[in-house]
């Protein structure tokens, strides 16, 4: 019977184990889409902060380019996770950060990862990590993230000579799967922005705005604003994706629980029926010897 007491709490344990990752789906689930509805919120603000850096290409004569960064030295900025049961979120992005910028294991260029655990993964990749920041733990807590992030970006230029940031991250694809993405954060790509800003506004008979204050004050808001955008979507498509990952990987947890329940339910059924069966033939063979002993 004690073959058959730890067969029991086998398949109890497997089941806790299912429940367990049934909800870390669900929670996933619900993440997902608290991170997406924080990049949808931006949606229109980061129109009109593009809108803004447009309208000043248009109208002043100087030259905007050369007003972000004057330096040579590269910098990049990884989101990855501080949790983990999220497969191989980390170290996917890790491979992929190797992969883009070889010279990272070569030169050392200033490295920022937002996750311990991605951190773990680059410096197993042999790239040298500067600062490690935690994750928030919800979308609310993305906004001071970001705040503590931009004033890194202003010691780089001036401690690195940094000419040149890159932010890394995952972006989710589908519910279950994600993708390594990387852009350019800092020189701001102000050709592209001139292509694509405004185009609502122009196809719609709108004139761009004017603006009275200093053009030089009112670019260094608009472009500190622009790095906010883009370093908060960032941060919300990585959390979606490692969601995304986290459900994947619940997902085969799911199967593997489903395939070891079914094996243990069965190994438990043919151990019973064995108990059983040497149950009564003890009884049989009792009965026997006793009817055999009587005169």
């Amino acid at each position: 019977m004690n073959d058959v007491e730890s067969l029991k709490n086998s398949i109890r344990s497997a089941e806790d184990l299912g429940a367990v990752a049934r909800t870390m789906k669900t929670l996933a689930a619900v993440n997902i889409r608290q991170y997406e509805a924080a990049v949808e919120s931006l949606r229109e603000y980061n129109h009109t902060i593009r809108t803004g850096i447009k309208m000043l290409m248009r109208h002043s004569t100087e030259n905007l380019t050369g007003r972000v960064v004057a330096g040579s030295q590269p910098g990049v900025i990884v989101f990855g996770s501080d949790q983990g049961m999220c497969g191989q979120f980390n170290q996917q992005i890790a491979q992929f950060t190797v992969e883009t910028f070889p010279e990272l294991s070569q030169t050392g260029p200033p490295v920022i990862c937002i996750g311990s655990r991605a951190a773990d993964s680059l410096r197993a990749a042999g790239i040298s990590v500067d600062q490690v920041s935690a994750l928030p733990g919800s979308a609310d807590g993305m906004t001071s993230l970001v705040h503590e992030l931009l004033p890194v970006i202003d010691q780089w230029r001036m401690a690195y000579d940094v000419g040149r940031i890159m932010v890394v991250h995952n972006r989710r694809q589908t519910a279950s799967t994600w993708k390594p993405h990387a852009f350019q954060l800092l020189p701001i790509d102000l050709a592209h922005l001139q292509r694509t800003s405004g185009k609502k506004s122009e196809s719609a008979g709108v004139s761009l705005p004017y603006w009275t204050m200093d053009p030089d004050r009112l670019f260094s808001d608009l472009v500190r604003q622009f790095l906010f955008v883009s370093l908060f979507r960032a941060c919300a498509e990585s959390q979606a994706g490692e969601n995304a990952s986290r459900i994947a990987s619940m997902q085969s947890a799911e199967r593997n629980i489903r395939e070891r329940l079914q094996h243990l339910r069965t190994e438990y059924a043919q151990t019973r029926q064995t108990a059983i069966t040497e149950e009564l033939l003890d009884v049989v063979t009792g009965f026997e010897a006793l009817e055999s002993g009587k005169p």
